[in-house]
This record gives structure tokens, C-alpha cells and sequence, in this order.
């Protein structure tokens, strides 16, 4: 079977690895720190023996999955692998320089990925000497359990690059979809709207326990600001600046003060014991719980829209996507289709003729939207 080599071991690459020695490849792991890469075996049994313990995953397993992976002293070892894939720090100058270091120890057939979340796979290939060999590969946290993987592919991506990556990552029990190197990718741009027009409602004087508990009773594992307290306002903040920027600050991603000022007052949800809800639950869900749920997925379909119209990603996929990467109930394109294209549309025109003028190309209408619900 094809090697594969793994380079960072933290929480993220160690789940990584795991995916692929699972399914039988032998993986190549490297991490810069010798700390990390001396942990690493031993952090990954001690996330697995609990299972081992309850039956879930037999002992004689484990041992061949771990068996399977390779600690690297160097980089140098990385050299007979089929596919290497970098998952270190979210930091453009970090995955580029690391990226050409990879490239000069390995094959020219070698297929490199990264995992990055938010970053131009196109501007990391031009770095490249080979920028054809390079691909996203978007694993999501925790990548063992997380189903889909976005297959990113810039505009210069082999198709031998893009085809190795697919199979490989397939194989290893991923649902792997395709979308174009934009910003956000799938999941990050398409779910903006769930976060932001919570925050527009709680500016508008909602509370965050009615906003979450009406996205409950449609159906949503948890709400957005349940979201929020669990990954980190501050984390929710850098990702819509950055989304922001990357589009030209189109209002779509405006940034609310409300989530400014959680994150500049340290109520950064779980982590700092204090969030928009948290260590609160959601109460019942309001008596207008419909009209909120109508407002939320009525954007969520507008902004795939756009992203189907920009050529990011085909319909189906997005919703599927949202499905696996969010545990959505019902993707974008589903959700427009229970409430009737009559609905949403007139949804999102009575929100633009009632906000402020710097948000009102907020709820513009895409041009295809009427046509893909």
C-alpha cells in the first residue's frame, strides 16, 4: 500500500495519522519538536485504550495500528512516501517554508497536501517548484471521527495529485468532496450565516437562549451560540475577519460588535468558563421559534447560493458537506426547500428593506438561489 507521510503531531496530524494506519498505510510522522515527536505513540494509545477497554477496538489492533506508524527523526525519511500532508500551525509563512522542505526531500511524483482551514492552496503552490503536485486535503476535528474531508483544488492541481488524494483519503473511510480554492472553502463560508444572524438577533435585542433553543427544536444538535461557547469566540472571531477580508468586507460577513465585545471582555465560551450561553443550556424554545428558524436558514441558502454561483462547489455537495462537517440536520439547499421558495425569498427581501444600509447588501438575493430550492 501507498506511504503516507504526516508532518505535525498534534492533536490534529495524530488524528491524521490514525485515519491512514487504520486503513492499513504505513505512516511516515514527523513533528520539529522532539518533545512532541517522543509523545506521540503513547498520547495516541492512551486515546485509544478506553475503546480497547469497553471492546470497541480489539487490543491486537491497536497494536498493529501503532505498529504501522513511524516516528521520523528528520525530514529526510518523509523521501518514499506517496502522499505527504502537512498539519502544523495555521500560519501562511510556517506551511509555505515547510511545504518547500518537504518538496526538496521527496519524488517529483510525490503528491503533497495541506490541511489548512482557511489559506489559499493556490498562493502555498506558487511557492512551490512543482505547484501542480500540491492539494487541500481539510481534515475536520477530530479527524478519526469527522467523516468529510474537502478536496481543494487549485487552479494549477494535477489531476494525478487530486486523483491520489481522493482515492487514498476514500479508502481510508472519508467522504471526500471536492470544492474550489476559495475563501472558506465549504463549511467555514457556507456556516457564517448561522453564526451571523445570531449575532445580528441578539443585537436586535433576542436572547442568546431563544435564538439557540428555536435552532434546537429545528432540529440542529446545537445552536449558534451553543457553537460558539464551544469553540471559542475568539476562534469564531479570527475565522469571520478573515473570511471578511478575504471577500472584501461584503457585508455577508460583517463582523458583529456583539462578538467583538464577548472576545475583548474574555467571555470566550468553555475554555474561559463564560460564553454567550455557557455554563447556561438553552430554555424553551420562544413562541416565534418558526420565524427565527425561517431568518437563519433563509441566509444559509443565500450565501451556498453564491458560492454555487462563483463555481466553489456543486449544490448536493454543499449540503452534504454541511451535513457531515457540522452535523447539520439538513443541509443549506434541504433546509430553503421545507420552507418553499415563496418563503425564503420574501424572507430575505423583508430583511433587506428593514436593515441598516451598511448591512443591507447582506441579504441581497443571488441571482440562482430561486432556481436551486
Amino acid at each position: 500500500m501507498e506511504r503516507i507521510g504526516i508532518v505535525g503531531l498534534g492533536a490534529m496530524g495524530l488524528g491524521i495519522a490514525q485515519v491512514y494506519a487504520q486503513a492499513g498505510h504505513t505512516v511516515v510522522a514527523f513533528d520539529a519538536s522532539t518533545a512532541v515527536r517522543e509523545s506521540s505513540l503513547d498520547r495516541l494509545r492512551s486515546s485509544l485504550e478506553p475503546r480497547v477497554a469497553s471492546g470497541k477496538l480489539p487490543a491486537e489492533e491497536l497494536a498493529l495500528l501503532l505498529d504501522r506508524i513511524a516516528i521520523a527523526p528528520d525530514l529526510s525519511a518523509l523521501a518514499p512516501c506517496d502522499l505527504v500532508i502537512e498539519a502544523v500551525i495555521e500560519d501562511f509563512a510556517a506551511k509555505r517554508d515547510l511545504l518547500r522542505e518537504i518538496e526538496a526531500m521527496t519524488a517529483p511524483k510525490t503528491v503533497l497536501a495541506t490541511n489548512t482551514s482557511a489559506l489559499s492552496v493556490g498562493a502555498l503552490a506558487h511557492a512551490l517548484t512543482r505547484p501542480e503536485n500540491l492539494v487541500g486535503l481539510h481534515f475536520f476535528n477530530p479527524a478519526p471521527v469527522m467523516r468529510l474531508v474537502e478536496l481543494v483544488a487549485h487552479k494549477g492541481a494535477s489531476p494525478e495529485a487530486l486523483s491520489l488524494a481522493r482515492t487514498l483519503t476514500g479508502r481510508a473511510g472519508k467522504e471526500v468532496i471536492a470544492c474550489a480554492d476559495s475563501p472558506g472553502f465549504i463549511v467555514n463560508r457556507c456556516a457564517r450565516p448561522y453564526y451571523g444572524e445570531a449575532l445580528a438577533l441578539l443585537e436586535e435585542g433576542r436572547s442568546a437562549s431563544d435564538i439557540d433553543a428555536a435552532m434546537l427544536a429545528a432540529g440542529y444538535r446545537m445552536g449558534p451560540f451553543s457553537l460558539i461557547d464551544l469553540v471559542g469566540a475568539d476562534i469564531n472571531l479570527a475565522a469571520t475577519r478573515g473570511l471578511s477580508a478575504a471577500m472584501t468586507n461584503h457585508p455577508r460577513y460583517h463582523v458583529f460588535k456583539a462578538l467583538e465585545d464577548q472576545v475583548s471582555e474574555g467571555r470566550l465560551g468553555r475554555k474561559s468558563g463564560k460564553g454567550f450561553l455557557f455554563p447556561a443550556t438553552p430554555g424553551p424554545a420562544p413562541a416565534d421559534a418558526a420565524a427565527i428558524q425561517l431568518r437563519i436558514e433563509a441566509t444559509l441558502a443565500n450565501e451556498a447560493a453564491t458560492l454555487v454561483e462563483a463555481g466553489g462547489a456543486a449544490p448536493d455537495d454543499i449540503d452534504r458537506a454541511m451535513r457531515l462537517g457540522l452535523n447539520f440536520p439538513r443541509g443549506p439547499f434541504e433546509g430553503a426547500r421545507r420552507h418553499g421558495r415563496e418563503s425564503i425569498l420574501s424572507e430575505l427581501v423583508r430583511l433587506a428593506r428593514l436593515a441598516p444600509a451598511r448591512l443591507a447588501g447582506r441579504y441581497a438575493i443571488c441571482d440562482n438561489l430561486p432556481d436551486l430550492i
